[in-house]
């Protein structure tokens, strides 16, 4: 259901029961009394009215099956807001004798004890919606905190990963520098080993000359 509707709708029942009073008040008066009763009930109806186009405005922006059901309920206040401008008009017809005076006011009285009842009922239907969407509301509100509270924690250990992880990156980097000039060095220390043994080789290429010569100049 609508929680716009269910608004307009209780605010209907409590005018149109307040109504129905002012009629039933407005048959025991006279004079100048009687027609500031049949005024504010002319002024109640008018509020009543608006508030019933706002309810089928409502209505009618709403889902096909909910709005057949809510459709069903205007048609109902529709009903009772007629029976209320009949009322009226008859109590400010000022042509009724003293029997179907008091005949109306009985009447009145009933109608008056039946609609409050009725609507006692449909408000207390109302209420109890509303009740129940507040307590869906309270359930949706504390699965969003739930869901927030989850989603700070997920976000504070992704945060926690990425300090690792850019700690990570930051020793690799060091070790990257490190192995670097570790291999300068190794490379530094092959070139001077290379160099010292074509050194060597060079030496020992002389003395096998010069033990050649000798050997050679003394056989001779």
């Amino acid at each position: 259901m609508s929680g716009i509707f269910d608004g307009y709708e209780r605010q209907y029942c409590e005018l149109s029961s307040n109504l129905s009073r002012k009629c039933t008040a407005a048959l025991s008066l006279d004079g100048e009394k009687k027609k500031q009763k049949i005024s504010e009930v002319k002024a109640g109806l008018e509020d009543a009215e608006a508030l019933i186009r706002k309810m089928d405005l409502e209505a009618r922006n709403l889902q096909p099956n909910v709005k057949a059901v809510l459709l069903a309920k205007l048609r109902e206040y529709k009903s009772d807001l007629n029976n209320l401008k009949t009322e009226v008009k008859r109590i400010g017809s000022g042509n009724l004798n003293a029997a179907a005076r008091d005949e109306l006011l009985e009447a009145g009285m009933t109608d008056a004890l039946m609609a409050s009842g009725d609507q006692r009922s449909r408000l207390m239907m109302a209420t109890e919606r509303l009740n129940h969407s507040s307590d869906r509301i309270k359930d949706s509100r504390r699965t969003m905190l739930e869901t927030e509270e989850l989603g700070v924690s997920i976000l504070q250990d992704l945060h926690q990963q990425r300090q690792s992880l850019l700690h990570a990156h930051n020793t690799l980097h060091g070790v990257d520098d490190n192995i670097g000039k570790s291999k300068r060095v190794l490379t530094a220390i092959s070139r001077r080993m290379n160099r010292n043994k074509w050194m060597i080789s060079a030496v020992i290429a002389v003395l096998v000359v010069a033990i050649i010569l000798i050997l050679y100049f003394k056989l001779k």
